[in-house]
């Protein structure tokens, strides 16, 4: 029995070497980065309250976002929204931990999972990930409404207000980011709902 766990072992870390080599040779060959500026030209159609196209400028940034450079590490962040997805909180957090062990530079992958530790009520790890986030992206209007949630949640209102207002003001299409701003604003100027 000892041996078989021995051989498991050996395994498992010649795996976990053999996806490192992989991953790391296929950094920058998976990815094409937008031609310099495309970004800000993304954004900049996204912030434009008057676009009625702005899901395609939305996803042109998304798409962007989710590309880490890696086969396997895109892999990763796959297989975590997809257990998120199917209510898998605890195998979520495990891949997209994963994830942000091997690739700490990877914004999305911190994003993913301060959702999912979101999910599971997990503030502060949620908290911490979304710091990474924008310390890595700082236009990164989903954590920065990920962050007026928790703030919301927890009772911080005029700061869940001032996140709120960040991130509609990168991407001012999101109703439901609106919706609770709109009600937070009411309750700080004491207006009944």
């Amino acid at each position: 029995m000892q041996a078989l766990n021995s051989y498991r072992k050996h395994i498992v870390t010649a795996f976990c070497g053999l996806l490192m080599a992989i991953s790391v040779s296929g950094r920058g060959i998976a990815q094409e980065n937008p031609p310099a500026g495309q970004m800000d030209g993304w954004f900049a159609e996204l912030a434009d309250p008057k676009n009625d196209n702005w899901q395609r400028p939305l996803a042109d940034i998304e798409r962007e976002w989710s590309k880490s450079g890696s086969p396997a590490f895109d892999l990763l962040l796959k297989r975590g929204q997809e257990a998120m997805q199917s209510g898998d909180i605890k195998a979520a957090i495990g891949h997209l931990t994963a994830l942000t062990d091997l690739d700490p530079d990877f914004a999305e992958g911190w994003n993913a999972r301060a959702t999912a530790f979101y999910l599971a009520g997990l503030y502060g790890p949620s908290l911490s990930d979304i710091r990474h986030v924008l310390a890595l992206n700082p236009r990164h209007f989903g954590a920065l409404a990920g962050l007026g949630m928790i703030l919301q949640d927890t009772g911080h209102r005029d700061k869940a207000i001032k996140a709120f207002r960040a991130s509609l003001a990168i991407h001012p299409h999101q109703d439901s980011i609106r919706h609770a701003l709109e009600e937070l604003e009411k309750k700080a100027s004491g207006t009944e709902l």
